[in-house]
Parts: structure tokens; C-alpha cells; sequence
């Protein structure tokens, strides 16, 4: 357990809570551009020599990302609660995350740039990825118990409106004018590659009201070797209380199972878009957009549902609504009906994500939360590997995505069975 005392309730303000919550706003559109829509269907259908060799690396470059995440996101943790403050150990993992984007600038479209490609994005994904740890666990020390569900829905919704606003920028901006503006090259994919930049600023612009205006942990004084030395320690003691703590390990072995499914869904939608329906670039980052607003709607508007039903049902209402919409949009061969199924899979990513984040807020022991979060980052990406693995080994034996689509529908309906055995505490509820 960790001596760091826990932050009282709540010791945050209206407008220092929005300041947090807009960290997912500026980073946010990384994914919906870089791993999901754009530099993907790039990556996979440009650069790389055939769109099944393109999505079997994509896979790979995908596991290997899990793999790191899994392994170094509790260690980090954990020795960033030794010392105290977070947003040290957030503020460097975010400059890493947008110096590798900046990156993505030097891949060209040619076979030769695979390689390049997939080391810069699996760089900035990692850094990214690792920065959500500190991020998230500063929600709990931040917002009372009764509004964890709100404010983990606004800024889920604020970072789907972001990448609505960075996937529009970027199809009016630099793929649709004939020329390209600024001299871009389109020849050269300079109209895509110019993201990679342009990604970089605005997550490092868009991250500022976090670092100047939310308040962090006091330091605790502890030399680093020592904060080394007892993060590990206290992170050893969190994975046997959650060993002993069947209800949290129950709730944490779900969220391993149905969080794969949303991670390869996000790794490979625009992928399956434009390999299994034939969409251009134009109609991915279209795709793209209009998936973004239904999810910020179904973050926002479920947001109020979590704090008073519950973060466990409105988990399940979400993965039900996942795996009606998906086995539908797996079995379609017509675009229309796929685009309207995708926009209902939008209306339940963004509440099955937020919701989860505020059930272990709610479940974890208040003097045991950052450590908690910990674990909670190591289930989310410990097995992140399988979902793409299964994937891209089931597009490559069957040689069609739709079977690798397959494997994510399993992965709902396994990890929504375990969740239905995990008890939420009851709490009283305010009236705001």
C-alpha cells in the first residue's frame, strides 16, 4: 500500500476539472487520425505492398505496442505514486508522444518505408498510451464520487468532438483541394504525411490548460531510487490485493476480455472500411468523422446514465449495443447498411470506455486508487495482443477481414458474461 496520503474528495474546481478533461481533446485525435482512420488505411494500403500484407503488420506492429504498454504503464505508475505528483511523468510521455508523431512526416509512400512507418507509430502509441495511466488516475483525487461518471463522459465526448474537428481538418484542409494547399505534393502523399506535424501541435497546445491549471499531488521528497524501489514494491502488494479482492479481479479480468475488442476495433476500423468496402481515403476520413459524432454523443449523453444507474449497467447497455451493431455490420456486403450500423457502433464505444474508467474509480479502496489504476492499465494491455493477433491471423488464414471482425464479436460477448458478475457498490447519489 502506498504511503503517499489520498487526496481528499474533492479538490478541484469547475474550471480545474475542465482543464483535465481537456487533455482528452488534445489527445484524442492521435488515435482517430494516426492509428485508427488516416496514417492506417495509408500505412496499410500505401505504403505497405498489399492491403494483406499491410494489415498483418499493422497487426504485429499492434501486439508489440500491447506488449510494451502492458509491461512498462504499472511499473511507471507505481513509482510515479512513490514520488508524488503525476504530471511530471505526463508531461514528458506527452512531448515523447508528439515528437513521434511529428515523425510521421518521413514516411513515403513507398514499400520501403514500412518499416519506418510502423517503428514511429508503434514510438508515439506507446508514449501516448502511457500518458492515459497518469492521466486517468488523476480523475478520482480530482472529482467527488457522484460526478466521476460526468466528467469521465465529457472528456471521453470532448476527445471524439476533437478528432471530428482534426479528421475534418484534414479532409477539407489537405486531401480534398485540387492542388493541395500550401504546395503539398499529393504525388508524394505530402497531404497525408502533413498530419504527423500538425498532430504534434496540437497535442502539446491543446495539453497546456492540464499542466498549468489542474492541481497535482504534493512530492513526497523521496530520491529517485528510493521512489523506485518502493513503487515496485507497493505495486507487487496491489496485484495480490487484487488477487484476494475477487470482485475488483472479476471486474479487471471483463475489462481485459471486452477492452481487447474495443482496442482491435479502433486498430482496424478504418482498415476494414476501406479493405472490405473498397473506401478511398476521402470516405474513411468522411467514415471517420461521422463515427466520431455519434460516439461524442453516446460519451456525452450517457455520461448523466452512468452517476445515476450505474457504471456496470450502462457498461452492459454498451456492449450489447456493440455486438447487435457489429454482428450486423459484419454480415452486410452493402455500404449503406454498414455505414449505418457504424454510426450506432459509434453511440456505445464512448460510454463503455468512460463507464469502465469510473468503475474502478468506484471500486478500488480510496487509500489504494492510483495503485489500482495501475493494474487497471496493465489488465487494459496485457493481453492487448490477442485481439489484433486474432485479427490478422484470422484475415490471413481466411483471406478476408470479415473473419478477423468475427474475432472481436467474441471477445464482447465473453468479456459482457463476466462483467454481469461484478457488484457495484451502492452509493448515495446527490441530486446534481
Amino acid at each position: 500500500m502506498s504511503a503517499v496520503a489520498p487526496v481528499p474528495a474533492r479538490t478541484a474546481s469547475a474550471r480545474q476539472m475542465l482543464a483535465w478533461a481537456f487533455y482528452d481533446w488534445a489527445s484524442s485525435p492521435f488515435f482517430a487520425v494516426v492509428i485508427t482512420f488516416v496514417f492506417a488505411t495509408y500505412v496499410t494500403t500505401v505504403v505497405a505492398p498489399d492491403e494483406i500484407v499491410g494489415t498483418a503488420q499493422w497487426s504485429r506492429m499492434t501486439v508489440l505496442s500491447a506488449l510494451i504498454i502492458a509491461i512498462a504503464s504499472p511499473i511507471l505508475g507505481a513509482v510515479a505514486d512513490a514520488g508524488g505528483p503525476r504530471k511530471p511523468w505526463l508531461l514528458g510521455f506527452t512531448l515523447a508522444s508528439a515528437v513521434g508523431t511529428s515523425l510521421l512526416w518521413y514516411v513515403r509512400p513507398e514499400h520501403d518505408y514500412l518499416l519506418l512507418a510502423l517503428a514511429v507509430i508503434l514510438f508515439a502509441n506507446v508514449c501516448n498510451e502511457i500518458a492515459q495511466v497518469f492521466y486517468n488516475a488523476m480523475l478520482p483525487d480530482l472529482a467527488d464520487r457522484d460526478h466521476l461518471g460526468r466528467w469521465s463522459g465529457w472528456g471521453w465526448g470532448l476527445g471524439y468532438i476533437a478528432g471530428i474537428v482534426a479528421l475534418g481538418l484534414t479532409l477539407v484542409v489537405f486531401v480534398q483541394p485540387e492542388p493541395p494547399l500550401f504546395g503539398l505534393d499529393p504525388a508524394s502523399a505530402e497531404d497525408v504525411r502533413i498530419t504527423g506535424p500538425i498532430l504534434a501541435v496540437w497535442l502539446i497546445l491543446f495539453s497546456l490548460p492540464l499542466f498549468l491549471y489542474t492541481p497535482d499531488r504534493p512530492a513526497t521528497a523521496r530520491p529517485l531510487r528510493e521512489s523506485i524501489r518502493h513503487g515496485l514494491t507497493v505495486l507487487v502488494a496491489t496485484i495480490k490485493d487484487v488477487r484476494r479482492n475477487a470482485n475488483i479481479a472479476r471486474f479487471l479480468l471483463a475489462r481485459l476480455i471486452y477492452n481487447d475488442g474495443l482496442n482491435t476495433l479502433f486498430a482496424f476500423g478504418g482498415i476494414y472500411a476501406a479493405g472490405t468496402f473498397g473506401m478511398s481515403l476521402t470516405e474513411v476520413l468522411l467514415f471517420g468523422i461521422a463515427l466520431n459524432v455519434t460516439a461524442g454523443i453516446g460519451a456525452f449523453g450517457f455520461a448523466f446514465l452512468d452517476d445515476r444507474l450505474g457504471s456496470k449497467p450502462t457498461i452492459l447497455i454498451g456492449i450489447c449495443g456493440l455486438f447487435v451493431a457489429g454482428t450486423i455490420a459484419l454480415l452486410t456486403h452493402d455500404k449503406t447498411v454498414f455505414w449505418g450500423v457504424a454510426l450506432v457502433i459509434g453511440i456505445f464505444i464512448g460510454p463503455t470506455q468512460s463507464a469502465s474508467r469510473t468503475l474502478m474509480a468506484r471500486l478500488a479502496p480510496p487509500e489504494q486508487r492510483t495503485e489500482m489504476f495501475g493494474i487497471y492499465a496493465l489488465t487494459g494491455r496485457v493481453t492487448a495482443f490477442l485481439g489484433p493477433l486474432m485479427f490478422g491471423t484470422a484475415t490471413a488464414w481466411f483471406e478476408t477481414q470479415r473473419a478477423g471482425m468475427a474475432t472481436i464479436l467474441v471477445m464482447f460477448v465473453l468479456g459482457g458474461l463476466l462483467l454481469t458478475r461484478v457488484r457495484e457498490p451502492v452509493r448515495a447519489r446527490s441530486a446534481g
